[in-house]
């Protein structure tokens, strides 16, 4: 398989993000490094190879929008990740934690069906290889602090009080 990819400029550093055929997500982050990204891909979707384009339309479009402050621009956009069922799960419910309204570990395991699941809520976020569109930067600590994330704190610190605002 050959997908896509485009990197843009955002206020705290290049975003890649590689798309297949269908134009949904395979893996997004604040990288120029495609290889890395396409390898974050589960094997079962992972592209053979990937081409460079300088845009990719409406998932360009939504990621620029995201970062001028039009939050649920990045909503519309497909994405594609496969694991097992608890994780694809997870992965939806994120989808659904609004912007500015960040929830604990413990919470995501609760929204997620299974409130003794904290690890696989933390797993879930670790394992996000869609950063962005699928917003794992949204799940904190209990009593705030930012926890992990693949990107670096700075960005995370930076998204989350960005959608603050």
């Amino acid at each position: 398989m050959t997908a896509a990819s485009a990197t843009q400029d955002t206020p705290i550093g290049p975003f890649t993000t590689i798309v297949d055929a269908q134009e949904r997500v395979l893996a997004s982050g604040w990288t120029a490094d495609v290889e890395g990204l396409r390898m974050l891909v589960h094997p079962a979707i992972r592209p053979d190879t990937v081409r460079t384009c300088a845009d990719l339309g409406a998932i360009t479009a939504a990621v620029d929008a995201y970062h001028r402050g039009e939050l649920d621009r990045i909503d519309e956009i497909a994405v594609a990740q496969r694991s097992g069922e608890f994780l694809m799960h997870a992965w939806n419910v994120l989808r659904t934690v609004e912007p500015g309204k960040p929830v604990t570990y413990s919470q995501f395991a609760e929204l997620s069906g299974r409130p003794a699941a904290i690890r696989g809520a933390a797993s879930a976020c670790a394992r996000n290889a869609t950063a962005l569109f699928v917003p794992c930067h949204r799940v904190v600590r209990i009593g705030g602090a930012l926890g992990g994330f693949r990107w670096g704190l700075p960005v995370k610190t930076w998204l989350l009080t960005h959608e603050q605002v």
